[in-house]
């Protein structure tokens, strides 16, 4: 039985029935060919049609599956920018052949090859479409296209595909970097075109002096005729020349009709090349930031050490702009003003593990970097080195003979001098800098780039240099631009990473300087058993339920038994079962805490802890209050001001100190609780460590609360709802909320109980205040340059009565009068401010009259009194204010008298202080005669302060008292000559530590002024 013989028919309905086959064998078998004839035999088909109008190839709906893999072969330059950047296969475009479009009219056949490159916006793929049409429109038989590159500076022609013609593939035509032909404007044919933007027609290439017969030789083509023409912008700028050679058909000349069909196409050509470029760049850019991110990323992650950052970037360097070898300087820290040893200091201080080591320069905002005018000033403290060619991706430090090498050709020092880019495309030959080969390593530099790295403030800190491309081809202004953004990332990393070091050795410091000032801050071992030794004194005996109280009666070492007795009296440390030991070194190591100041010191600390007992056991808040926050807020008025500098939270701000910038509000406060907490963590002095895990955090928030609330800004935020609860009669304080609130009112009510105290106390007190806000505001004029408010002013210290008048009302009596009215035992505290208030006021008022009576007093001629003589007087008025302090204490102890008030003697004094600086002003040097105007007026002045004395007596106001608190001062009666002994004494103790600690010469005209006075 024979074979079958197969039909037509059978193959068809085989492949109408097996479409996957169909398309598979079409796809690999068919041609291009035979699509077209498919077409031409079927124009009126709509899929021919459509195939004639969208560059997409014409299917039935049978063939619709074979046809498919054309169809989006010829779909255009479609696919997303990401599919394009991430390198993925295009499809080929199925190109009509040279046979069909010659068949085309020549506007068909123009608008053919204009759709042709419309949607191609790979460069490549552009300039390839572009030389098959040109060839196509012209009968060309060779193509070549040469694109612009560079700056306008150093503009170049660089032949992107070279000697295409008709059988030419993309993949064949392209130049590699490597391979491109490089001509600058001007040069041979094609430089001539770009440079004048003429066209240029040669029949006979051999007869111009412009052509280079070299190509001929070694292709073994015979070039005829040329016709080269200008691509440019819509601006009109050269972007590229195309150029024909050889027409094919004819005597192998173009014509004038060539000419004008090539211009024409080459004008569209201008706008798909720009679209193409811009597209180029934007992949460029995308490419570009995603390196940089991914760069971000590492150098961000990496920051355990300066060595790990820099060779993190140093491998992403060259994987970015692919070169042989990057070298990164890190510069020494050079700082205007500073020997090498105030710099080695500084190192040390700021945490430098060695001293004697080079410091990297700094990449701290506060940095104060100067730039280096010379070259000789440059020095590199760190050097890395990293070398590719070898296959090595080990970061090294560079040898003495490639450091040496590097001092040598001083590029490196140039760039980090002048801050300029260098960019050597051909080392071996540069005049500028002798690079040669570098001894260390052999290497060879061909091209080269250099950039400064920047810190934060854009000085300089550090040098990197690019060595060899891989393409053998200089860096170009792509590679600056993204090696500019490369170096800012560096910056950053290297700061980030500095910063860590920094932080991580500043820790380190910071731990070890605890340690040091934990064991110098905490009471010693034999101090703490003189203490734990002492014998405490009853609380009757210390006065201490009584809020007349004086501490002035109490030495340094009574004040801490003082205190001890206070949570005796309390029962804390039974309560609270806390180690007698600890409690006394707790209290020597706050004691010690405080610094010297004139005011805010352990003695101020220790009589707001006294008010606060008294308002607990005899002011009726003992049962208001409970145990633990008895103890907290003991705690805290002892703790409230540790630390204190001397200077308020305005101050700090204004300096923008340290603590300023490590506190944003209540800046002292935050300070004082955090010192609290930082003693008792000090071993063997946490008072609070018996209590349970809950306890401890309540007492802790008290303390911290008790603490803050004693910042006059948060009192006066809440005195209005503190007030408003004692007026509703809202007084059950069981809620959270509003025992804070209590609290908080308390804390200020002891702080400034002060201005409650009896007259002298009050009056002593304000001085000691006073003094002290004196001595902000000269910092304030010295230190800051700026004018100090009134209560600070020490030239305006007269105006302190009606200061003081101001305070009063403003602060202290509507918190005194809230408590008055919540608790009528808190009343002798409000009477004591009121009387207070009547004192102040009637020496305001006494003020005035005298600078009324006197206004030459109030109103000196400032015209004529020179800087030099206001120098004088105020120093005067500090003599002055000692000598009141001397004779104070000299008269008290010689007749046991009451200490004159000092504004009385300041009247006095300043009388006769003003009529010496008149005799100075007249030029005498003597004291003036016994009946001249002056000792006149110094005995009015007299009869004066006798009467402001009987005044004072006068409105001095006996605040009425219970039986027992009368009783009290009974046994206060039978003490009074050993109180006015002791305050003596204390007088005589702080004008001596006032005459250590100002010092100051006498010159003659205060030697006369003070004869006058005494």
């Amino acid at each position: 039985m024979g074979t079958k013989q197969i039909t037509r028919e059978d193959v068809a309905k085989f492949l109408e029935n097996d479409y996957q086959f169909a398309e598979e064998y079409f796809s690999t078998s068919a041609t291009a060919s035979m699509v077209e004839k498919w077409v031409a035999k079927h124009p009126g088909h709509k899929d021919a049609q459509s195939f004639a109008d969208s560059d997409s190839i014409g299917e039935t709906e049978k063939g619709a599956a074979i046809l498919k893999h054309f169809r989006k072969s010829m779909s255009g330059a479609g696919g997303s920018l990401k599919s394009l950047i991430s390198g993925s296969p295009k499809p080929k475009t199925l190109r009509r052949s040279r046979t069909v479009l010659k068949e085309m009219n020549e506007k068909e056949l123009f608008m053919e090859l204009i759709r042709d490159i419309s949607n191609e916006l790979d460069i490549n793929s552009l300039s390839h479409k572009i030389l098959l049409n040109v060839s196509v429109l012209t009968n060309g038989d060779r193509c070549s296209l040469f694109l612009v590159r560079g700056s306008k500076e150093n503009r170049q022609l660089v032949s992107k595909l070279f000697d295409v013609n008709e059988n030419s593939t993309l993949e064949d035509s392209i130049h590699s970097e490597a391979k491109e032909i490089r001509l600058p404007f001007g040069k041979g044919i094609v430089g001539h075109v770009a440079l004048t933007k003429e066209t240029v027609n040669i029949k006979n290439a051999y007869e111009d002096p412009r052509f280079n017969r070299e190509i001929d030789l070694k292709t073994g083509y015979k070039t005829h005729s040329i016709l080269c023409m200008p691509i440019c912008s819509h601006e009109g700028e050269v972007i590229g020349v195309a150029q024909i050679i050889n027409k094919i058909s004819g005597d192998h000349e173009f014509t004038a009709k060539d000419q004008e069909v090539f211009q024409n196409y080459l004008t569209f050509c201008g706008i798909g090349l720009m679209n193409a470029q811009l597209f180029e760049m934007s992949v460029l850019e995308y490419k570009r930031n995603q390196m940089l991110l991914n760069l971000a990323r590492g150098i961000f992650e990496e920051q355990s050490s300066l060595h790990k950052v820099v060779h993190k970037i140093m491998l992403e360097a060259i994987a970015l702009l692919k070169c042989e070898r990057v070298l990164v300087f890190i510069l020494e820290e050079h700082e205007e003003g500073m020997s090498i040893f105030e710099r080695m200091g500084k190192k040390f201080n700021q945490g430098m593990c060695n001293p004697l080591l080079k410091q990297p320069a700094s990449l701290h905002q506060n940095s104060k970097i100067k730039m280096l005018r010379h070259e000789e000033e440059v020095e590199f403290a760190m050097a890395f080195d990293l070398l590719a060619k070898n296959k090595n991706t080990e970061v090294k430090e560079p040898s003495k003979d490639t450091m040496a090498w590097t001092t040598e050709n001083g590029i490196a020092k140039h760039v980090a001098t002048t801050g300029e880019t260098l960019n050597i495309e051909d080392a071996e030959n540069d005049k500028r800098f002798p690079v040669g080969i570098d001894p260390g390593t052999d290497f060879k530099p061909r091209t080269l780039l250099c950039m400064p790295i920047y810190n934060s403030e854009h000085k300089i800190i550090g040098v990197t240099q690019l060595l060899n491309k891989t393409n053998e081809q200089p860096f170009n202004e792509q590679d600056i631009n993204i090696f500019e953004a490369f170096a800012i990332f560096c910056g950053l990393g290297m700061h980030n990473t500095q910063m860590y070091e920094n932080a991580c050795q500043l820790m380190a410091k910071q731990t070890v300087a605890l340690e040091v000032l934990s064991y110098h801050a905490t009471a010693q071992p034999e101090e703490t058993h003189r203490l734990k030794t002492a014998v405490i004194p009853s609380a009757d005996q210390l006065q201490l339920f009584t809020f007349n109280f004086d501490d002035l009666q109490l030495n340094e070492d009574e004040t801490l038994t003082a205190s001890i007795r206070m949570f005796q009296e309390c029962d804390l440390i039974n309560l609270f079962h806390v180690p007698y030991d600890v409690i006394c070194r707790w209290l020597l190591s706050v004691k010690k805490n405080y610094r010297p100041v004139t005011y805010h010191n352990w003695r101020h600390a220790f009589n707001v802890a006294q008010t606060m007992f008294a308002m607990i056991k005899s002011g009726g808040m003992e049962g208001v209050v409970g145990d633990l926050e008895v103890f907290a807020l003991l705690v805290a008025c002892l703790c409230h001001d540790l630390d204190h500098r001397g200077t308020n939270n305005a101050f700090q701000q204004k300096a923008d100190s340290p603590l300023a910038i490590l506190y944003g509000t209540s800046t002292m406060e935050h300070h004082h609780f955090d010192h609290c907490i930082m003693i008792l963590n000090s071993e063997g002095n946490n008072i609070f460590a018996s209590l349970s895990h809950e306890d401890y955090r309540r007492a802790i928030k008290i303390l911290e609360s008790a603490i803050l609330s004693t910042d006059l800004a948060l009192y006066f935020r809440k005195r209005g709802q503190f007030s408003s609860l004692v007026e509703k009669g809202d007084c059950k304080w069981d809620d959270d909320e509003k025992k804070d609130l209590l609290r908080g009112m308390m804390m200020t009510a002891c702080d400034v109980s002060a201005i409650t105290k009896p007259w002298e106390i009050q009056h002593r007190v304000a001085e000691m205040v006073a003094s002290e806000f004196f001595e902000q505001g000269d910092l304030e004029k010295t230190q800051l340059g700026q004018q100090p408010i009134a209560m600070m002013d020490r030239e305006k210290k007269d105006e302190l009565p009606k200061m003081q008048v101001g305070f009063i009302d403003a602060i202290c009596t509507p918190v005194y009068k809230t408590f008055a009215d919540l608790e009528p035992l808190l009343k002798p505290l409000f009477e004591g401010c009121l009387n207070n208030r009547r004192n102040w006021q009637s020496l305001a008022e006494q003020h005035d009259k005298d600078m009324s009576e006197h206004p030459k007093l109030s109103q000196p001629d400032n015209a004529k009194t020179s800087k030099e003589d206001k120098k004088q007087s105020s120093k005067t008025a500090v003599l002055v204010m000692k000598l009141y302090k001397l004779l104070a204490v000299t008269n008290a102890r010689a007749s046991n008298s009451k200490i004159p008030s000092f504004p009385s003697f300041c009247s006095y004094t300043n009388t006769i202080t003003t009529t010496t600086t008149n005799h100075h002003h007249c030029g005498f040097t003597t004291p003036p005669s016994a009946d001249s105007e002056e000792i006149k007026e110094v005995k009015k002045s007299e009869d004066t302060k006798e009467k402001l004395k009987d005044d004072i007596k006068q409105n001095e106001v006996i605040t009425p008292r219970k039986k027992s608190e009368t009783l009290d001062d009974g046994v206060n009666v039978g003490k009074r000559n050993n109180k006015n002994k002791k305050e003596s004494l204390s007088l005589e103790r702080r004008s001596s530590i006032v005459n250590n600690q100002e010092k100051e010469s006498l010159d003659s005209k205060q030697k006369s002024s003070l004869c006058v006075v005494l």
